[in-house]
């Protein structure tokens, strides 16, 4: 809860403070607005794409966007005449050397998530496993910035997929006990592929959040072999007494597999999606897509 708490705080706090300040702030040359212009703008680049929106609402990022170039407008009209630079004295010295350092920060933060948009591994096309509405990429891409998935060898490229309500908000609330107040929890899980059912389990039970299962990671699951690959897909923390297939069992791409839930050890209903391969992780794609955090796939209800 302290994690979540402390990341919309970052989300909303943060622009506050960097878009008030230049939206108000008295600058002295135009050296020190477009220092701060450059630092809020690597800031928000950073927030836009690594910040898990659905938790304060996937479009609330665009109103920030708005407000920054309201601001940029305002403030450049207030300072367009003066000088670009004057002689500075200490705390002036002082504040360009914040200013170039949070630059340096947050520009190597942004460096960072360049990695996640892409892979030079194959990966395996699957069809996408969920069909009711707007569905939500929380961890997803090929950094641990984006994916903390990716600090794991066998589940480097593993996603982690909410649903958005009508908000672009993942639940009703900021962390709800309600299973049912999870935008996800319940919809049907389809087989993204042709294959074989090699593991699954049905009987563990869907816990409430904050409530966790460290011993059964998967939760209820099942685990397939696509026709197209030899990798192992797991696709987790399914709802207990909704899996529709067994060890054995052949499936078709489309085929009902079971319900997404909250089993396993798992903070809140999502489902968590990867491929693996003799201990290592495979990259894979929906559509020729390869999902990153913030991704969004809409399908029809």
């Amino acid at each position: 809860m302290f994690g979540i708490i402390f990341s919309v705080a970052l989300l909303i706090v943060l622009p506050i403070v960097f878009i008030g300040v230049l939206w108000k702030a008295n600058f002295k040359t135009k050296l020190e607005w477009l220092l701060d212009v450059l630092t809020t703008s690597v800031l928000l680049i950073w927030l836009f794409q690594s910040g898990n929106w659905s938790w304060v609402g996937y479009f609330f990022r665009y109103l920030w966007l708005g407000l920054f170039i309201v601001a940029l407008m305002i403030s450049w009209k207030k300072m367009r005449s003066l000088p670009f630079t004057i002689k500075y004295d200490k705390n002036q010295k002082s504040s360009i050397g914040i200013h170039v350092f949070l630059l340096l920060v947050f520009g190597a933060y942004n460096v960072f998530i360049f990695p996640s948009y892409s892979v030079n591994e194959e990966s395996i096309e699957l069809e996408f496993p969920l069909r009711q509405g707007t569905y939500y990429v929380g961890h997803g891409g090929n950094s641990t910035q984006m994916n903390y998935h990716h600090a794991y060898e066998s589940q480097k490229f593993a996603l982690d997929i909410l649903k958005l309500n009508k908000l672009g908000i993942r639940a009703s609330g900021l962390y709800p006990k309600d299973l049912y107040k999870y935008a996800i929890y319940g919809d049907e899980l389809f087989s993204p592929c042709n294959g074989k059912v090699v593991e699954s389990r049905n009987d563990l039970p869907d816990l409430t959040p904050p409530e966790m299962n460290p011993e059964n990671p998967e939760g209820n699951y099942v685990a397939l072999v696509c026709e197209q690959h030899e990798a192992t897909l797991f696709l987790a923390h399914m709802q207990k007494g909704s899996v529709k297939v067994v060890e054995g069992e052949e499936v078709k791409t489309g085929q009902l597999l079971g319900k997404v839930g909250n089993s396993g050890n798992t903070s809140e209903p999502h489902l968590h999606i990867h491929a693996e391969l003799d201990g290592k992780g495979v990259p894979i794609t929906f559509n020729d897509r390869f999902l990153v955090r913030n991704s969004l796939v809409r399908t029809g209800k």
